[in-house]
């Protein structure tokens, strides 16, 4: 895990993919994607069905890692229109204790009011503290934004010819974009200016590498 300051507030980055603000106790996740294990069985895509749990099993360490009372989803809760994943998810969703916050992405089709009479709230945007928390990308000058939408990755190099894509924390000026927290997301490969900071995420760790 690793912890960083942001106008004098800290955010921890999870090796998950979350963010934990302390100062709010607030956790941050983007693109979670839920359903679309089984969306693309249904349009005859195979998929490891070890991937449809990822979610509950890492929710469940977070909470156990931080003192949560908020979860703010950045967009792209759900992968499509409602199928069997939205019955474990209601289930999952009585059983918290935690606020939670939706953020609409552009994979959000799902009306808004079948995730509000769950009790989940729902927003086109969250301006808080100085900070924005918003689905897709955004250039602010007055505003920090935390984002997610483009699943963040890296290549690095290793000795000889090895060369490794990885999930990352992707911090330019005055935004944070989020790796995907999804299983089942792939990656979008960033160029890091020198002003950037990266941090990868491994199943253990999370490691600042520009």
């Amino acid at each position: 895990m690793k912890s960083i300051s942001i106008h004098r507030h800290t955010f921890d980055l999870h090796p998950s993919g979350a963010v934990f603000w302390q100062e709010k106790k607030t956790l941050l996740l983007a693109d979670v994607h839920l359903g679309k294990v089984a969306h693309f069985r249904k349009n005859g895509i195979p998929v490891p069905r070890k991937t449809e749990g990822a979610f509950y099993t890492k929710m469940e360490t977070l909470f156990n890692t931080f003192p949560i009372e908020r979860v703010l989803f950045l967009g792209d809760l759900f992968h499509s229109n409602q199928n069997n994943e939205w019955h474990l998810f209601a289930a999952w969703v009585k059983k918290q204790k935690a606020a939670l916050v939706l953020v609409e992405g552009n994979h959000d089709v799902i009306p808004a009011w079948k995730f509000e009479r769950l009790g989940i709230a729902v927003v086109d945007a969250l301006e808080e503290e100085g900070f924005s928390f918003t689905h897709f990308p955004t250039a602010l000058e007055n505003r920090f934004v935390f984002c997610g939408h483009v699943h963040p990755g890296v290549k690095l190099k290793g000795g000889g010819l090895q060369r490794l894509s990885l999930p990352c924390f992707f911090q330019s000026h005055n935004q944070l974009i989020l790796p995907a927290f999804g299983a089942f997301t792939g990656l979008h490969l960033l160029q890091a200016k020198k002003a950037d900071r990266v941090f990868v995420t491994t199943e253990n760790e999370v490691i600042e590498v520009n």
